[in-house]
């Protein structure tokens, strides 16, 4: 495991007791199956995540823990929490990859990284991650009655992350988190979250929640046509008092 993995938890939304689960858990994964950086470079990692799945029918058909982490307790929780540990470390993994091959080729062409390229996907990155933060500390604030159920982090499914993963009396939400205008795109990413969540979930309701700061036209209208998705606008309030 790299030791900026560190830092890279350090910038994320979670509290130090979900970042240390994390490391617990990414070292577990990484003495049952050996070297994950090693995997990545060979292109087997997508083994170990899918050794790690284990679904809410495998669970109602009694199945065991075939996986190489031996515990006690709930085997789809832990076995859904060191999946996800894993595929976060992947995306840490990816991430530095893709901000290696963004900057050399800036570097080749113009002598030096495009500031201004990378300071704008910085500063969407960074409010993303504190709308994250401040939606975890009061999340009834977006409706009452929801509750967190993903461990303090973005829970892993097939076609990505969820910012974060709720649930209240009747479901489970799903909720996706968008800095400045949200278009169509997000609306596709959602959806193929709550299809996700209801195989993996088979048998419970799965609904949504976008947040964005707006929408466009486009998305707008397709959120009509989806029964369970609602849209929800963010506002930041600014308050200013004299120095001393």
């Amino acid at each position: 495991m790299r030791t900026d993995f560190v830092d890279w938890l350090n910038a994320q939304p979670y509290t130090d007791n979900t970042r240390n689960a994390q490391l617990y858990r990414v070292k577990k994964v990484e003495e049952a199956y050996g070297d994950l950086d090693g995997h990545f470079r060979n292109g087997t990692y997508q083994q170990i995540i899918d050794d790690l799945q284990y679904s809410a029918r495998d669970e109602r058909e009694n199945k065991p823990n075939l996986s190489k982490i031996k515990f006690e307790g709930n085997i789809r929780h832990n076995l859904q929490d060191y999946k996800n540990a894993a595929a976060r470390y992947r995306r840490f993994l990816n991430e530095m990859d893709v901000s290696d091959m963004v900057r050399k080729p800036l570097q080749d062409q113009k002598g030096q990284p495009d500031e201004e390229f990378l300071s704008e996907k910085l500063q969407r990155f960074s409010m993303e991650k504190d709308l994250q933060f401040a939606l975890r500390k009061n999340i009834q604030a977006l409706s009452p009655g929801l509750r967190i159920i993903d461990d303090g982090a973005e829970r892993n499914v097939k076609t990505g992350f969820i910012d974060i993963t709720c649930e209240d009396d009747e479901s489970i939400v799903v909720i996706e988190l968008k800095a400045g205008v949200a278009d169509s795109r997000a609306i596709g990413q959602i959806l193929g979250y709550i299809g996700d969540l209801m195989v993996e979930e088979e048998g419970r309701k799965v609904k949504g929640i976008l947040i964005a700061h707006d929408f466009d036209k486009r998305c707008k209208s397709a959120a009509r046509a989806i029964s369970g998705l609602t849209l929800k606008k963010y506002s930041i309030d600014f308050s200013f008092s004299l120095t001393e």
